[in-house]
């Protein structure tokens, strides 16, 4: 056991290395940021945490922590809302499984960076630049793929019998859909969101793109606490805002861990 236990050591704390040091440096003070690069803490503080929570001229974390969250929540529930009434269509029906299906589930494996520039211009014309709707419209195109195929495969994997059940009881489709098929899907719905979420606060490329000074997104913000006036980095007030950013995707992770984990395994043990 003792050198599993080592291999599986050594394996973690390469793989974490990077944010291992984010976190031990923004607890550095910026003197010994500078004369101590080893990963040992001499004397903790808090300051590039004051630093990043208090400034409020032109670098309001606050305001993009709130962007992010916004836009983060259209682009994780909106996918929810359009993909599971067609997920049940091709699930049950056959619907657009053998072309809309591949082609939309297909589409997340193309670079974003294709659809910068008329995506750039149709949001010029619609009023949407600099926007949080706009923002979270964008995030939840990103998503609509992720959220189709695990939602497909949640509504597959229920027994037909009881959706068959349901309509010789006179149930309309829309409350077999909600009130049957839906709490059925209700772990799936869990695991598309807190991935849809998180995708959603890491986007970087259409908060960079879209989005000027109103609707700035965390991911943007955070590198605007890098530079210091002499034009130098600060290192320990760039690490502690990462630090920040980190949190909320991390917490909601955390949280949801076991229903996530839940729900992934349930079509493996379906008999």
């Amino acid at each position: 056991m003792a050198p599993r236990w080592m291999v599986f050591s050594i394996a973690a704390l390469v793989m974490n290395f990077p944010v291992i040091a984010t976190l031990v440096t923004a607890f550095k003070s910026p003197g010994e940021v500078s004369r101590n690069p080893s990963l040992w803490i001499e004397a903790p503080t808090l300051e590039n945490f004051v630093t990043v929570l208090t400034i409020s001229d032109r670098l309001n974390i606050y305001h993009y922590l709130w962007n992010s969250t916004v836009a983060a929540l259209i682009g994780a529930v909106l996918p929810m809302i359009v993909a599971f009434p067609l997920a049940w269509v091709i699930a049950r029906r056959g619907v657009g499984r053998a072309v809309l299906f591949p082609l939309v589930v297909n589409l997340r494996a193309l670079p974003l960076i294709i659809f910068a520039i008329p995506l750039y211009m149709m949001y010029s014309v619609a009023g949407l630049l600099d926007t949080r709707l706009g923002l979270g419209l964008i995030l939840a195109v990103v998503n609509l793929p992720l959220a189709l195929m695990l939602l497909v495969n949640a509504v597959a994997d229920i027994p037909t019998e009881i959706e068959e059940s349901a309509q010789i009881d006179g149930a309309p489709l829309g409350r077999l859909l909600w009130h049957v098929v839906l709490p059925l899907c209700r772990p799936a719905m869990v695991t598309t969101f807190v991935f849809g979420f998180i995708t959603a606060w890491n986007e970087f490329l259409f908060g960079l793109m879209l989005t000027t000074r109103e609707a700035v997104p965390m991911t943007v913000g955070a590198s605007f606490f890098f530079a210091t006036s002499g034009g130098g980095v600060q290192w320990g007030v760039a690490a502690a805002v990462m630090v920040v950013a980190a949190l909320p995707p991390l917490v909601l992770g955390l949280v949801m861990y076991r229903r996530i984990t839940g729900s992934m395994v349930a079509g493996a043990v379906k008999g």
